[in-house]
């Protein structure tokens, strides 16, 4: 007996539905996020409408065609380079000059010279608090825009997605499907998130705490963080050892992102062909190795001979001992 076929275009169609609908709906890969969306049907068409008017009447950012991912994705960029200035400075101070003289004593006047560089009224605020906080808050807002578009293109009361709740209802709760609207977080992004709360106790640590203390942080350097290690060695050796390798990763890795050598997120399970897989290969343990080369070195100097100076003394001790006692140490 022959099909009916109206049975068969019935069960095509329901097939070509679902095979649609199985398809996760995140298409935005987190990593291009200075690439703009093309615009909604309904977007292009007001877009068309009002070009010529806004070519001519606007000035500023909306008549230039870029939208807002692209000006956030480079302050995100540029502020990382900035705080580039004072890292470099910190690392130097903190371990090359400890490694060169292998003294605290000696290395002590370096990071205070230094401090006129980026400790100021005015240098501080720009050369390390305000990229700190345009980098955070840049890229925070790129995720929340990503997540809107795609709440626009893929949620909400559009077909498909009604579809694939009702297709979900019939289903077990085990085996639902997991509509993802918010992008995919990179390692690099989690790995700055847990570096921003270290560097946040670091502050209160070192800036933040002598202030609330002693009205001041001029006795506050080197010999302070020795003091610190040498009285209770086990939270800055954990504390001070995840700084430095979140830290480091967070910087190398987004540095070879930004001059595009880092290998795409997922490049293992994506790429096929062997040359492409072989140079990122390459890229991927070679970033490593710049990141585990560079966090070794701050680690001998900060870790190697300041962590191991020793209390200090005299009166010294005893100002060091009350901003210590004041956070329960």
């Amino acid at each position: 007996m022959a099909a009916d076929p109206r049975a068969l275009r019935e069960r095509a169609s329901e097939e070509t539905l679902i095979s649609l609908l199985q398809l996760d709906p995140a298409p935005i890969d987190a990593s291009l996020y200075n690439k703009e969306l093309p615009p909604l049907p309904e977007e292009a068409v007001h877009s068309s409408n009002h070009s010529i008017s806004a070519s001519t009447s606007t000035l500023g950012l909306s008549g230039s065609g870029h939208g807002p991912i692209y000006y956030l994705s480079r302050i995100q960029r540029y502020s990382s380079y900035t705080f580039t200035f004072f890292a470099g400075i910190h690392l130097a101070n903190t371990s090359i000059f400890p490694l060169v003289y292998q003294s605290v004593p000696y290395s002590e006047p370096f990071l205070l010279m230094a401090r006129e560089l980026y400790q100021t009224h005015l240098t501080e605020p720009l050369l390390v608090a305000l990229p700190i906080v345009a980098h955070v808050a840049s890229g925070a807002a790129i995720r929340l825009i990503r997540r809107h578009q795609n709440i626009k293109r893929y949620g909400g009361g559009t077909p498909g997605m009604w579809a694939l709740r009702h297709k979900d209802s019939n289903l077990s709760s085990g085996s639902r499907h997991n509509v993802r609207i918010w992008p995919t977080i990179s390692y690099i992004s989690m790995s700055g998130y847990a570096f921003l709360g270290l560097l946040a106790s670091h502050v209160g640590m070192n800036r933040i705490l002598p202030l609330v203390v002693d009205g001041d942080s001029s006795n506050i350097g080197l010999e302070y963080v020795s003091h610190g290690f040498a009285q209770h060695p086990l939270p800055p050796w954990i504390a001070y050892t995840l700084l430095l390798s979140l830290g480091v990763g967070h910087m190398i890795w987004g540095y070879a992102k930004w001059l595009n050598v880092a290998p795409p997120a997922n490049w293992k399970n994506t790429t096929v062909d062997k040359q492409l897989r072989k140079h990122r290969r390459r890229a991927w343990w070679g970033t490593h190795g710049v990141a585990a080369a560079v966090t070794i070195l701050w680690a001998a100097g900060g870790l190697g001979i300041v962590a191991r100076a020793g209390p200090a003394e005299g009166w010294l001790a005893t100002v060091y001992d009350n901003m210590y006692h004041a956070v329960g140490y």
